[in-house]
């Protein structure tokens, strides 16, 4: 399983929110770049950026740390927030990304995603953030009345790279996966899943492992790190790609 560190950029600086709340934030660092040459020293394989002022606005803001991210590193680097035309996927994958996570275009004109994951094989990737199980969009200042499941059924043979699934209620609460939520979304179609929300501590990532036959391939990784909470070169050891080689941790499932 992939443990994936995450860089949250508001106002071009590291930060947290807690449960998406834009007025709860926690500032980590001035220096993006630095962090994310430190999660790559650490024996990080990927880096997981959000733009949370795009995300908000609608509109690309932190595109020179994005830039500068991915110069800087030599692991695949994926980014979300406010990606929400065609055009701007495109834009960003041409200046360096691996990987483009779509979330509110996903809901709004799942078309647009589609052609992108033909055109982007193994590029596209879809960010489905819920609260109490249906899908919020827009920075998730906005609610709908679509299941989380069911958006994922929609991709369902699409060409999607992966899900990349947040339970807002337990994003930066350092109280562990909503586990029940995962397994469904997991059930829910045969993409792959990575899990973000939640994690605060070595044991929390342990508990994945019963959903990795299920598909759950990943798991972010944001304020624990920061906090200390959580150290990535124990992590990666613990759960990493290496130990799912060794069949005797899937018998948990």
């Amino acid at each position: 399983m992939h443990v994936i560190p995450a860089i949250d950029l508001l106002d071009g600086q590291c930060v947290r929110l807690h449960q998406g709340d834009y007025d709860q934030v926690t500032r980590f660092s001035a220096d993006p770049v630095a962090q994310a040459l430190d999660w790559q020293r650490q024996g990080a394989q990927r880096l997981h950026l959000v733009d949370l002022d795009g995300a908000r606005r609608g509109e690309p803001v932190n595109d020179a740390v994005v830039r500068a991210i991915t110069a800087a590193l030599g692991i695949p680097v994926q980014l979300g927030g406010g990606v929400r035309t065609a055009e701007r996927a495109e834009e960003l994958l041409a200046c360096g990304l691996d990987r483009v996570i779509l979330g509110t275009v996903a809901l709004e004109e799942p078309d647009v995603v589609r052609e992108l994951a033909r055109r982007h094989p193994g590029r596209i990737v879809v960010g489905i953030d819920a609260r109490d199980g249906r899908v919020a969009t827009r920075g998730w200042l906005e609610e709908s009345t679509v299941e989380a499941t069911a958006l994922a059924r929609r991709f369902e043979g699409s060409g999607v790279a992966a899900l990349i699934t947040t339970d807002i209620a337990t994003d930066g609460t350092l109280t562990g996966p909503n586990l029940a939520f995962l397994r469904a979304m997991a059930e829910a179609s045969t993409i792959p899943v990575i899990a973000s929300g939640g994690i605060g501590c070595l044991d929390d990532l342990l508990s994945l492992l019963a959903l990795a036959p299920l598909g759950v391939e990943g798991v972010i990784v944001g304020r624990a790190l920061y906090d200390g909470r959580v150290d990535l070169a124990e992590a990666l050891q613990a759960i990493g790609p290496e130990r799912l080689q060794d069949p005797g941790p899937l018998s948990i499932a």
